[in-house]
């Protein structure tokens, strides 16, 4: 059986508190992105992990795809797997790769083995992976709470729109960027979003990260500039970065980005 894990990205990113358990409180939408992984696994004799495509710097046992196999082995009657996974969404990017994999590889091992579990009981497991594996469960945007596992329906649509998504050859860890961020209340709240037309999002809309990433890095800064300057509607860093996408009513010639990932799609 084989599933498509997708990229998600964030629509304004709102840092807003620190939590006593060592998170942060945040406000955010996550839409998703037709840029995927491609997970599969089979029944077997014995279980094992096979990764393909991008490279990683973690050990297979570390790989979230393989601590979801688990925590459902714990939970469950779960029989001996061939897992493999290719690797096209680009890691520390801020496109939700990992914890995609994560959230479609608890979604899959429940079809593959009949388990009949609901969705709601699928995120509680999930986000146990991550704080915004739930997410992927339902796959659908959503404003997003508390440390970015407390969902509203968004009311967003972004059909029709071109996305790129280009990624510079720098990682930006989560836990590099929280470090750099001073929590506040936004002067926007995202819940009005839905209410204004996307050429003016670029005028409220903000990632609180973007800030002291373009100071460290400004390549990812000059990559956003180039996309306004192409005629996005909206453009921005997604996540804690560093990838930026820009969206665009219709298709556009970008120049050359030196060693950088670009991806271009169709948003539903």
């Amino acid at each position: 059986m084989i599933c498509f894990p997708n990229a998600k990205i964030n629509l304004g990113l709102h840092i807003t508190g620190k939590r006593s358990d060592g998170f942060h409180n945040i406000e955010t939408i996550f839409y998703p992105v037709p840029l995927t992984d491609a997970l599969e696994a089979v029944r077997a004799d014995g279980s094992s992990f096979t990764q393909t495509g991008l490279k990683l710097d973690t050990e297979a046992g570390d790989n979230l795809v393989m601590k979801a196999y688990a925590l459902m082995s714990r939970k469950y009657d779960i029989p001996p797997l061939e897992i493999y996974l290719k690797k096209a969404i680009p890691p520390e990017a801020g496109l939700g790769g990992g914890s995609a994999d994560a959230a479609f590889a608890l979604k899959l091992i429940n079809d593959l083995c009949n388990l009949g579990i609901p969705d709601h009981k699928l995120e509680k497991t999930a986000a146990t992976l991550g704080a915004d594996c739930p997410f992927f469960i339902r796959n659908k945007p959503v404003r997003a709470t508390g440390k970015g596992n407390i969902f509203k329906p968004a009311g967003i649509s972004l059909k029709n729109y071109v996305i790129y998504i280009v990624k510079p050859p720098v990682a930006v860890s989560t836990k590099e960027a929280y470090s750099m961020i001073t929590p506040q209340k936004p002067a926007f709240t995202l819940d009005k979003l839905s209410s204004l037309p996307v050429p003016e999002w670029k005028n409220v809309l903000v990632n609180d990260f973007e800030h002291s990433i373009f100071e460290k890095y400004p390549v990812i800064g000059e990559i956003k500039d180039t996309l306004y300057s192409l005629g996005a509607e909206y453009a921005s860093m997604s996540g804690s970065g560093s990838a930026v996408f820009g969206l665009f009513k219709k298709a556009v010639v970008l120049p050359d980005f030196p060693n950088c990932f670009i991806w271009k799609g169709a948003l539903r």
